[in-house]
């Protein structure tokens, strides 16, 4: 029997799944989970990624174990794995124009919380654990979370998590926007699934418009007249689409529209 990957990426019925095998992340598991992230976001006929972990933990962050080792044998490279690695997979994760679900069955921190962060839609088990982890070992955060958590939460809440080294249960990730919906332990793989078929039989371009919109407006570089034209082009493109004809005809008809992703 082979060994199991420490992170896998398989398609099936328009989702590209990506699963996190190992919640601490070796260079293996991070250069496995870069790859699979790489194959989601080149895929061709994905219309929706579900990022996911396993029951006990969707990611802890960096294996401290592996890292005191580098320190080490060899303290000048202990910090190279943020560019070598990091970076490049948060950059993945952006890259990602589908939507992306991310399903939470445990601990959620360090790294492992950019992560999450980086996914559109969140849904948490009510175990589910959130921190940022870093000042408690010494270090400033890494992965985008300083970036992530104050376009979610604001600069006083970002701070309180990055400074306090608070952690949230899940009840209260949901009222500070960390997640999107909370269910039961039980639950949490199979509704993130069902979100991901959702979306993925949804209007893709829509979505991926959408997604881009948002963006836009969130990181604050554009005034309102160059958003304006930016969602002017986008409704010209879309207008043209099968997907947004096929979708009026439904609506004048009285009937559920289907959407083919184009």
């Amino acid at each position: 029997m082979s060994e199991q990957r420490a992170a896998e990426f398989v398609e099936a019925d328009g989702i590209a799944t990506v699963r996190l095998n190992r919640p601490a992340l070796t260079r293996e598991v991070k250069e496995e989970l870069l790859a699979a992230l790489r194959g989601a976001a080149a895929s061709t006929t994905a219309r929706a990624v579900l990022l996911l972990g396993s029951a006990k933990a969707f990611c802890v962050g960096q294996d401290l174990a592996e890292h005191a080792r580098i320190l080490q044998e060899e303290p000048g490279q202990a910090l190279t794995t943020v560019r070598e690695h990091y970076n490049p997979i948060v950059l993945a994760l952006e890259g990602i124009q589908v939507p992306v679900v991310v399903g939470i069955g445990g601990a959620c921190v360090g790294a492992g919380l950019g992560f999450a962060l980086a996914g559109d839609v969140r849904i948490a088990a009510r175990r589910a654990k959130f921190g940022t982890a870093f000042t408690g070992i010494g270090l400033a955060s890494d992965s985008g979370l300083a970036y992530r958590l104050v376009s979610s939460l604001g600069q006083a809440r970002a701070m309180e998590l990055m400074l306090l080294g608070t952690v949230v249960g899940a009840d209260r990730a949901l009222e500070l926007g960390l997640v999107t919906e909370v269910v039961e332990d039980d639950a949490w793989e199979g509704r993130a699934r069902e979100v991901a078929a959702l979306l993925a039989s949804g209007p893709t371009g829509a979505f991926v418009a959408a997604k881009r919109e948002v963006r836009s407006a969130a990181d604050g570089a554009r005034d309102l007249p160059e958003l304006l034209e930016e969602e002017a082009d986008l409704q010209n493109q879309l207008g043209m689409t099968a997907d947004h004809a096929g979708a009026v005809e439904a609506f004048l008809a009285k009937r559920a529209p289907t959407f083919g992703g184009g």
